[in-house]
């Protein structure tokens, strides 16, 4: 008895200590995430540049995609629904708060923080970016759509890129496995689809939406790397991306 009371303790211990240390990866994760997403540097650094080849694509783009959305006025009222509703900021952060109060509920508490603090991280480095680099949106004639603020990164692709994320990672062991490829799909395509009509309205430059799907997808892979590192070092061992952060989500006890 005092021997199994004893082994509890140790293990308690080394739970509470492995607790202590992913919430320090997690936060440093996610302060990291903004100088260590090489892709993302390298984008920002061509913008700020004013690299030639990069402006020509961004003028291209937003002059050929402008041109068909004057033309199209059908088809940009279905774009701008799509992205001041079914794809808005607002509306992904609401499903992903939603989402984090439910892992609460269900005792998941680690995945929680998880999900909480890759949004939230997400949004206020996005926020830094765009208040440091101080990029202009274009300027366009006949513009179909307005949006406040500076332009690089698209603070839309970027919550749509770590949005998607958090649900499908979290949600995926709830998902038959027959079914996850199509999970996988549709984000794919919700996250290009959100780039596409940024530009398509002439709110952002084609290398914001870039620039935004690239640091969204760094805050996700370094916070996600904190999360797999406590798994390991708790003995839960290594979860395959397919199978979700937790595949332990379906238990009736989650989280020890």
């Amino acid at each position: 008895m005092v021997v199994r009371a004893a082994v509890k303790h140790l293990r308690d211990r080394r739970r509470r200590a492995a607790d202590r240390r992913f919430g320090a990866r997690l936060l440093g994760a996610a302060a990291v995430a903004a100088v260590a997403a090489v892709p993302f540097a390298l984008v920002l650094v061509l913008v700020e540049g004013q690299w030639q080849p990069l402006r020509r694509l961004d003028a291209g783009a937003a002059q050929r995609l402008h041109h068909t959305a004057v033309t199209h006025p059908a088809w940009t009222g279905i774009l701008r629904f799509l992205s001041d509703w079914g794809w808005d900021p607002a509306v992904l952060r609401t499903a992903v708060a939603l989402l984090t109060v439910w892992l609460v509920y269900r005792r998941a508490w680690r995945l929680a923080a998880w999900s909480a603090v890759t949004a939230v991280a997400g949004g206020l480095i996005g926020l830094l970016v765009k208040t440091v680099v101080e990029r202009a949106r274009p300027s366009l004639e006949d513009p179909v759509a307005h949006a406040p603020g500076f332009s690089f990164p698209s603070g839309h692709a970027m919550t749509a890129t770590t949005s998607f994320a958090i649900l499908l990672l979290v949600l995926l062991p709830l998902v038959p496995r027959a079914w996850r490829p199509l999970c996988w799909c549709a984000t794919v395509v919700s996250v290009l689809g959100v780039g596409f009509t940024r530009v398509a309205l002439g709110v952002h430059w084609f290398s914001d939406v870039v620039g935004g799907w690239l640091l969204g997808l760094a805050v996700v892979a370094l916070t996600a790397w904190a999360f797999e590192a406590w798994r390991v070092e708790v003995g839960r061992g290594h979860a395959e991306v397919s199978d979700g952060l937790e595949p332990e989500l379906v238990d009736a006890h989650p989280e020890p």
